[in-house]
């Protein structure tokens, strides 16, 4: 009492106060969630998650208070012998290493103050906290506290620190995980145990010897979880669904503003499945380093992967690139390159809905063609092999340029650009004769949609990857699920899916085949640049493209067949694996 009244004679008494843990009301970050619920990755502005008191792990709030503040259930706000151990401990070293402030304190200053080390800020902060502490419970105070405090990594408050460090919930860290949460209070960026582990250790160390002397612990309990192994979330795992939240971050903001995004604590249920996630990034990063290993002179190419439930539209998977935290530039979804081969079926869906029979025959033998300004364009097939008089499929699964010339100049090009639309194709295509060889670019994302009417009798919906949104009110809005369209007759797209499916166990897509069912096309430009692989198994539609940014070629041997559909094909692999658990 003496203390409290000393110091509201020399402090102002016109300073903001929380009155209630009612008001503790902090940015939090939109979490987004995978299908079944566990944390993707957050939107924010400064990652917090609230967390109630009741719904921390016992040890928990006690491993903080041995860490910083001893006698935080017995003191006012402030503790007189913990000022003077640290000006006596500072006046040893020299230095300001130590405060001496109490958890009340901290709350304080984390919320009412500013961060300049004067003589009066420091008063009003002590005045704030004998304030608080007769306002608020201990138990309140430490509840704000633990959701407050920074932890590094970017992330506020023991929820979203557990979830950085170790990719779980803060209920269900063990011992030795809270303990080396609770020792990064000090200096959050020094003792980060992704960037300085041992640093890490020594401070976990601190916490549970100060747990053991508090008698919160044994000795036993403590020298266990030191020597407990931290399964810590590696630098791979944090980056890998960045791509896909940036994604559904743009869905979300065609209903809410960005400051409601960043701060306002929405939770966000999607389509993606965490496991195939983690599927894609390693078929990929596998896939990618393999060229670099088969190019040595040239630079690492850069790689996407999409995968969506072929019934629904829905996206299971979303890779954007070989590694989200150098660069953010999603080439599943924004990057626009000419697809190649892979764009054929189109032609063959309008070609073939335009009254074409699936069981005719067209000339595979070299063609030339006038075209604009006067020039001759002589399409070629790859190693200029032509094969005379063949069926309309072989000509597909064998993927022959001049053949997909002559069927465009039998279909036009108002039939060929009505089927690409109809399959969501929004890129802009040119009225060129390249065309029925995917010279005009578009996305993967794109492409990857279009093949679901293949699989799917003809029906498509538009890709889609959230499913619901639980507002801070608590109210669960459904989210606007992709209409069903047919895009073909059910008949044309069996005779595609037949087709694809022969294009992987004799055709072009031959380094495609294990999965069972699979079909799909390859795709490889003339200067070598992309390289593509789209297609299907039972269930599921994926695509692969792999190239530099700058269009600059793979190398010898490079393209749809021999570098990214080898990509799809362990991706798939692995996702019918899962499937079948």
């Amino acid at each position: 009492m003496l203390i409290g009244s000393l110091l509201a004679w020399l402090v102002p008494l016109n300073l903001p106060v929380i009155t209630s843990v009612a008001d503790y009301q902090p940015p939090q970050a939109t979490l987004i969630l995978d299908r079944n619920g566990e944390a993707l990755d957050a939107i924010a502005r400064e990652f917090r998650l609230l967390v109630p008191y009741e719904q921390l792990p016992e040890l928990l709030p006690k491993a903080f208070v041995a860490a910083e503040d001893g006698h935080f259930w017995k003191h006012s706000g402030v503790d007189g012998w913990s000022i003077l151990r640290a000006a006596f401990n500072n006046l040893l070293s020299r230095s300001r290493k130590q405060g001496g402030s109490t958890i009340t304190q901290q709350v304080t200053r984390a919320l009412m103050l500013g961060r300049e080390k004067t003589f009066s800020r420091k008063m009003s902060e002590a005045l704030l906290a004998y304030r608080l502490e007769r306002a608020l419970s201990k138990k309140d105070i430490l509840t704000i506290y633990l959701n407050e405090i920074y932890l590094g990594e970017g992330a506020y408050g023991v929820e979203a620190a557990a979830l950085t460090y170790f990719g779980k919930r803060a209920a269900d860290l063990n011992l030795a995980e809270m303990a080396l949460l609770a020792g990064l209070t000090q200096s959050p960026g020094n003792y980060s145990p992704l960037r300085n582990f041992e640093a890490a250790k020594s401070r976990q160390r601190y916490v549970l010897n100060r747990m053991a002397e508090d008698g919160i612990i044994t000795a036993e309990m403590a020298h266990q979880a030191f020597s407990q192994e931290l399964k810590l979330r590696n630098r791979w795992k944090r980056a890998l669904n960045g791509y896909f939240a940036q994604y559904v971050q743009k869905e979300l903001e065609r209903a809410y503003s960005p400051d409601e995004l960043l701060t306002g604590g929405f939770k966000v249920s999607t389509s993606v499945d965490s496991r195939l996630q983690e599927a894609a990034m390693r078929a990929l990063l596998r896939g990618v380093d393999q060229v670099a290993r088969r190019q040595p002179s040239r630079k690492t190419p850069q790689a996407a992967l999409v995968a969506m439930d072929t019934a629904s539209g829905r996206i299971v998977a979303m890779i954007g690139g070989t590694d989200f935290n150098r660069n953010q530039f999603n080439r599943a979804v924004h990057a626009v390159r000419q697809p190649g081969s892979s764009f054929k079926p189109i032609l063959y869906a309008a070609a073939l809905e335009g009254g074409l029979s699936g069981a005719g025959r067209i000339s595979d033998q070299p063609l030339a063609l006038t075209v604009k300004n006067g020039r001759t364009w002589r399409p070629k097939n790859f190693g200029d092999r032509y094969r005379g008089e063949i069926s309309l499929q072989d000509a597909l699964v064998f993927s022959s340029n001049v053949a997909a010339v002559r069927l465009l100049q039998q279909t036009g090009f108002p039939a060929l650009i009505a089927m690409a639309r109809r399959l969501g194709i929004r890129a802009r295509l040119e009225e060129d004769y390249s065309l029925a060889l995917g010279s005009s670019p578009m996305s993967l994302l794109e492409m990857t949609s279009a093949y679901t009417a293949f699989a799917n009798d003809g029906f498509l919906h538009a890709p889609v990857a959230i499913t619901s949104v639980r507002e801070p009110n608590g109210r669960i809005r459904p989210w606007p699920q992709a209409e069903l369209k047919q895009a073909m007759s059910p008949g044309v797209a069996q005779w595609l899916k037949a087709a694809l499916v022969q294009a992987v166990q004799r055709g072009t897509g031959r380094q495609a085949a294990g999965p069972k069912g699979a079909g799909g096309k390859t795709g490889t430009t003339d200067n070598n640049a992309d390289a593509w692989f789209v297609g299907f198994m039972p269930g599921c539609t994926a695509g692969v493209w792999v190239g530099h940014d700058h269009s600059v070629d793979l190398g010898p041997g490079e393209g749809g067949g021999a570098t990214a559909a080898p990509i799809w094909r362990a991706f798939m692999e692995e996702a019918a694996a899962l499937s079948a658990r």
